[in-house]
C-alpha cells in the first residue's frame, strides 16, 4: 500500500498568523512537523501543502518536498484533495497537521496500520486522556463511538451530557486528535460533498462526511503531543523539545 503524507500549511491562520515559520529551538515549526513525519516507516512520500511561497522556499531550504495549492480552499482536505490529484499513484492519504511539531510517526504508523481493515474509508485519532476542562473547552473536539469504534458524532461540547447520568463507572469521555488518512477515492469524494447545517453549527468539516453515511474509524491513542493554535502554546512545546 502506497502512503501519500501531506502537511498542510496556511500563512494566514486566523489565530496565529505566519505559524509554520515560527522559530522553535533553531528549526522552523513546518521544519519540525516534516522532520517528524519522516520518521514514518509507512509514509511513502512526504509533500508540504501551502499557499504561500515563503512556506514553499522553507521547506525547499531544508531539503523538504512542497507544493503550492489554491489559497481559497476552505480546510486543510481539499488541500491534500488538490495535491492528490497531481500525485495519483498511492492507495492511501494521511493528513498531518502543519501545527504539530511534536508530531509522533508512531501515530502516523497506528492510524495508516487500520487500513489493513479493507472496510475502513476515513480514520482519525482519539485519546482517554481528557481533563474536565476539555470537556468544557470549545476548541477540544469531543467524540462518541459505536460498537465498532465508528464515530457516531464530534461536539464542540461534551458529549454525551451526563447529567442524568448515575452509574458508579464515569463515561470513557474522547478527545479528538486531528490527524486524518483517508482512502483516495474516498477523499476525492468527500471534496465534492456539500457544506451540511451540522458542519456550519459545529465548524466541523467531519460531520458533513458522516451526515451523508462514510464511516469514520475511531483509533485510540495514548501518545499526547501539544500543538500549537495560538502564540500562547509556543512555551509548551518548547519545553518538550
Amino acid at each position: 500500500m502506497r502512503v501519500l503524507g501531506i502537511i498542510p500549511a496556511r500563512f494566514g491562520s486566523s489565530r496565529f498568523p505566519g505559524k509554520p515559520l515560527i522559530d522553535l529551538k533553531g528549526k522552523s515549526m513546518i521544519q519540525r512537523v516534516y522532520e517528524g513525519a519522516k520518521k514514518s516507516k509507512l509514509i511513502s512520500e512526504l509533500i508540504v501543502a501551502t499557499d504561500d511561497t515563503r512556506i514553499l522556499e522553507e521547506v525547499y531550504r531544508f531539503g523538504g518536498k512542497a507544493e503550492m495549492t489554491e489559497k481559497s480552499h476552505p480546510s486543510g482536505t481539499d488541500r491534500c484533495a488538490e495535491v492528490l490529484s497531481r500525485n495519483c499513484d498511492f492507495d492511501l492519504v494521511i493528513n498531518i497537521q502543519g501545527d504539530e511539531p511534536l508530531v509522533d510517526a508512531r501515530q502516523l504508523d497506528t492510524l495508516i496500520e487500520i487500513f489493513a481493515d479493507s472496510s475502513v474509508e476515513i480514520a482519525t485519532l482519539a485519546s482517554e486522556n481528557i481533563t474536565e476542562s476539555d470537556l468544557h473547552n470549545p476548541n477540544r473536539i469531543k467524540l462518541v463511538v459505536d460498537h465498532s469504534n465508528n464515530a457516531l458524532y464530534f461536539s464542540r461540547s461534551a458529549i454525551p451530557n451526563s447529567q442524568n447520568y448515575s452509574g458508579e463507572d464515569e463515561f470513557p469521555f474522547l478527545r479528538h486528535i486531528g490527524l486524518y488518512a483517508y482512502r483516495s477515492n474516498i477523499l476525492n469524494e468527500l471534496t465534492i460533498l456539500n457544506p451540511t447545517l451540522l458542519e456550519k453549527i459545529e465548524s466541523l468539516e467531519q460531520l458533513r462526511w458522516l451526515y451523508n453515511g462514510y464511516k469514520i474509524r475511531i483509533v485510540k491513542t495514548d501518545i499526547e503531543t501539544p500543538n500549537i493554535d495560538v502564540p500562547e502554546d509556543v512555551e509548551k512545546v518548547l519545553a518538550c523539545l
